[in-house]
């Protein structure tokens, strides 16, 4: 999942509000990203379509939710105004990946083309599934999945917006 790239490409989707939570202004938020630690140490958030900046006072995360209280966020009914709001970071506070580990946000759009040059298209969504991610990608004739593993894929350059891939035998028709 890692954190979600957004349509303004500077902020970074980490949670979703799903609830008020109490009656002093909490809200109870779905986890959006990879990294639920980061509510211990993050400051601010920036809240909805128009990333309005709202300053954290406290946060608890147990698991996939977290309970953040908000400055200027003082009631059940303020919080209820928040719901269904997406919460998102800058994206200079993404978290640290280390060597060869990528955003989300950083493969998707990316062009796919085989070790010998074959263009497949581009990389439309991932798909989460138990054991790897799955790469959808769409050309104009086909849709082909891929699986997010190093027999698969061979390079990414994030520079040339190119993924470089080897199709195991059985992967395309």
């Amino acid at each position: 999942m890692s954190e979600a790239r957004q349509p303004a490409d500077e902020f970074l989707a980490v949670a979703r509000v799903v609830a008020p939570h109490g009656i002093r202004g909490e809200v109870r938020c779905e986890v959006i990203t990879d990294f639920p630690e980061r509510f211990q140490r993050t400051p601010r958030l920036f809240a909805g379509n128009a990333h309005k900046p709202v300053e954290v006072e406290r946060s608890r995360v147990d698991r996939r939710v977290v309970l953040l209280k908000l400055n200027g966020v003082d009631s059940r009914e303020d919080a209820e105004k928040m719901r269904g709001q997406t919460l998102y970071v800058h994206e200079s506070e993404a978290v640290q990946l280390p060597p060869d580990s990528f955003f989300w946000h950083q493969i998707i759009g990316l062009a796919v083309r085989t070790v010998d040059g074959q263009e497949l298209g581009k990389i439309a969504e991932i798909m989460e599934t138990g054991s790897n991610d799955v790469y959808v990608v769409k050309s104009d004739e086909r849709e082909l999945l891929l699986p997010a593993i190093k027999d698969v894929v061979r390079e990414i350059d994030l520079t040339s917006g190119v993924m470089t891939v080897e199709l195991l035998e059985g992967l395309v028709e």
